[in-house]
């Protein structure tokens, strides 16, 4: 009866699901395993042919977490794999793998910036990262003034929670364009300019102890080989949050993290729909004529 609730494919095995995740709120495998089948269609599209990361939290936050690349030995057939550097990762192309995933107590998925059929990179985020959930008007300050740079540049960018303390902006590209050379001088470019512009409020320092109370502006995490937290996914922190999607009118002082939980998450998208609904149509193109005139003249504006 509770396979048929869920509606989840016959070959993928759900156990324990009376098991408590959380506390605070209250959340029961079953109640994780319900979001994951609503929010596959939406998550999905983000970890399709990218290699995958997972944190797992085998007693939810009543115990410890690891990460996993290599896909275990017990996976079903239907979960694929692509090798690189000597770990067979798992590719997350179908809702069977995710949600077999799901029952494993993957909580977190992370994604690279590229997919596994091509070198070139797929997208571009900034992760606005603020000392603690305390200084997040930083990250909200942070993101419409990088909207205002984008926009100014005939660029459209895109904005998410990133389900802890602050904000991700995404520059979707187009395929098969852009190398890593030209995305790096770019995204330093920009990150140096928005703290030159508030160098109160921001900063590029890379240790923690040397930032203050300022947001950390985190272009270095993208790089290849790196991974950043995808679309819809949850979030192993004490409120279980979503790293949820958001309309770029909500990005105002009164933001509040809080809101972002699996229940009001799944409220929103049938509510409002997903701000991220156009994301794969937009390329950006005019971004190689902007990187093109920052190589040759070394600046933009």
């Amino acid at each position: 009866m509770l396979l048929d609730e869920l509606q989840l494919p016959q070959n993928v095995p759900v156990t324990n699901i009376d098991k408590p995740l959380w506390s605070s709120p209250p959340i029961l495998k079953l109640d994780y395993l319900r979001f994951m089948r609503a929010i596959a269609p939406l998550l999905l599209p983000y970890l399709k042919k990218r290699l995958l990361t997972v944190i797992r939290y085998p007693h939810g936050m009543y115990g410890e977490s690891f990460y996993q690349k290599q896909c275990p030995d017990y996976a079903p057939e239907y979960v694929q794999t692509s090798n690189h550097e000597g770990t067979s990762f798992i590719v997350c192309n179908s809702a069977e793998t995710l949600l077999w995933l799901s029952n494993q107590l993957a909580i977190e998925y992370h994604v690279p910036f590229q997919t596994v059929d091509s070198d070139f990179v797929s997208e571009i985020v900034f992760d606005l990262d603020p000392p603690s959930r305390e200084f997040f008007s930083l990250a909200v300050k942070a993101a419409k003034e990088l909207k205002r740079i984008f926009d100014s540049l005939q660029l459209t960018s895109f904005v998410k929670f990133s389900g802890n303390k602050g904000l991700q902006v995404y520059l979707p590209l187009e395929k098969e364009t852009f190398t890593w050379e030209d995305t790096e001088q770019f995204n330093s470019f920009i990150a140096a300019f928005l703290v030159k512009q508030s160098p109160e409020l921001f900063t590029v320092e890379r240790l923690k102890k040397n930032r203050g109370n300022k947001l950390y502006v985190d272009y270095i995490q993208h790089r290849k080989g790196k991974t950043i937290i995808a679309p819809y996914s949850l979030r192993g922190n004490q409120s279980a949050l979503v790293a949820a999607p958001l309309f770029w009118e909500e990005v105002e002082e009164g933001l509040d993290a809080e809101n972002f939980t699996m229940e009001k998450v799944i409220q929103r998208i049938k509510r409002q729909g997903c701000p991220f609904s156009h994301f794969f149509e937009t390329n950006n193109s005019s971004l190689k004529k902007i990187i093109t005139d920052l190589k040759s003249k070394g600046h933009v504006f």
